[in-house]
């Protein structure tokens, strides 16, 4: 086709979802979830992705490369893993001029490797304008479960992978569409408050979120051999209404019965909470757990009782999930499965419709 324009993924062409870096003219993805949303007004649209340093490499597991999506109208069109230092997708070639609302979303986390949308190409006279605003927004932060961890593979012999890894199919987006809410995640599977997932007794130091929620995200995917989403968070740019935290899943494999363990866990749980409220001040808090096991759930209680009896703020609150069962299925590594996803954000809709009056 002649007379094509190349359009960049920049704000006045598209709504950014999530946590995003826009630099040198390509817009970086890393967290589950983040992503562009617009609507289309055309005949012809392309995307060209640009992978990280390893996407190409035959060096690189593919289990750690990046898996995105794009949904025209709803659907989804296009659901791949980029194993290519460039890659173009046609997404509309039509004889007729239309107008289509896309969606391109990472679906894999942020810790393996990170996608670039580096332009978009669209007929001459075709328009891209970002999606509108929704009236309610939402932050999700968490750990596997929130990044819908296995849920495409319910071998429970299998390993982790990125590709069957998809956040559309865990609680938080599903919650998030339940709502009809703009959401942001900030979720990194085996991390925790004081330690990440263990199988001794050790600490596992380095898998934890709260020194990764000021800045953008954390990943080991670098392009030109720099790590670039390392930036400090605009947290301007996104101010949620509800902030709902879910970690402690693998804080657990650490704390175990251990009195002293857990009462660190108590004293970190409620000095995050207070990091949380300081950049997110006018948002509710709502504190959640217990999917897949329910044992911290009373430290998370006592954290957010010490937390309001300190600050006297009374805008946050606690819900425990049901665990999971075994009849509803289990995926990689005993992961929730869809319809243990689905039964959750079921239960975290009514609790967030309960207490923002939604």
């Amino acid at each position: 086709m002649t007379n094509l324009k190349s359009y960049l993924a920049d704000k006045s062409h598209v709504k950014h979802v999530g946590r995003t870096l826009f630099q040198d003219d390509i817009l970086w993805l890393a967290l589950s979830g983040s992503g562009v949303e617009f609507d289309f007004q055309g005949k012809f649209l392309e995307l060209l992705l640009q992978g990280d340093d390893n996407a190409a490499s035959i060096d690189a597991l593919i289990q750690d490369k990046a898996r995105i999506a794009v949904l025209i109208d709803g659907i989804r069109v296009i659901d791949d893993m980029l194993t290519d230092s460039e890659k173009n997708y046609t997404l509309i070639d039509s004889a007729m001029p239309h107008t289509y609302h896309i969606h391109v979303i990472k679906l894999s986390e942020s810790p393996m490797s990170i996608v670039g949308i580096k332009q978009f190409t669209a007929n001459e006279n075709a328009t891209l304008s970002p999606a509108e605003d929704k009236s309610r927004r939402v932050e999700f932060i968490g750990d596997s479960i929130t990044c819908g961890y296995g849920v495409d593979d319910s071998n429970l012999e299998h390993a982790f992978s990125t590709a069957t890894e998809d956040v559309t199919r865990a609680y938080a987006y599903l919650t998030a569409q339940a709502l009809d809410a703009d959401y942001s995640m900030v979720s990194y599977s085996g991390y925790g408050i004081i330690s990440g997932f263990t199988e001794s007794d050790e600490r596992v130091a380095d898998q934890l979120v709260p020194p990764y929620y000021p800045i953008i995200g954390f990943s080991r995917g670098t392009f030109k051999q720099e790590a670039i989403m390392g930036k400090a968070w605009d947290f301007t740019s996104f101010k949620p209404d509800l902030v709902v935290l879910n970690l402690g899943t693998n804080d657990d494999s650490y704390c175990q019965d251990k009195a002293d363990r857990q009462e660190e866990f108590t004293s970190s749980y409620q000095k995050f909470l207070k990091e949380i409220r300081r950049l997110n001040p006018d948002s509710v808090l709502l504190c959640t757990y217990g999917i897949m096991n329910q044992r911290l759930y009373p430290c998370i209680e006592r954290a957010v009782a010490n937390y309001k009896n300190d600050s006297k703020d009374e805008n946050i609150y606690s819900m425990r999930f049901e665990l999971y069962q075994e009849s509803d299925g289990y995926v990689v590594n005993f992961h929730p499965s869809f319809r243990t996803h689905s039964q959750a954000a079921w239960k975290l809709v009514q609790k967030i419709k309960e207490i923002m009056n939604w």
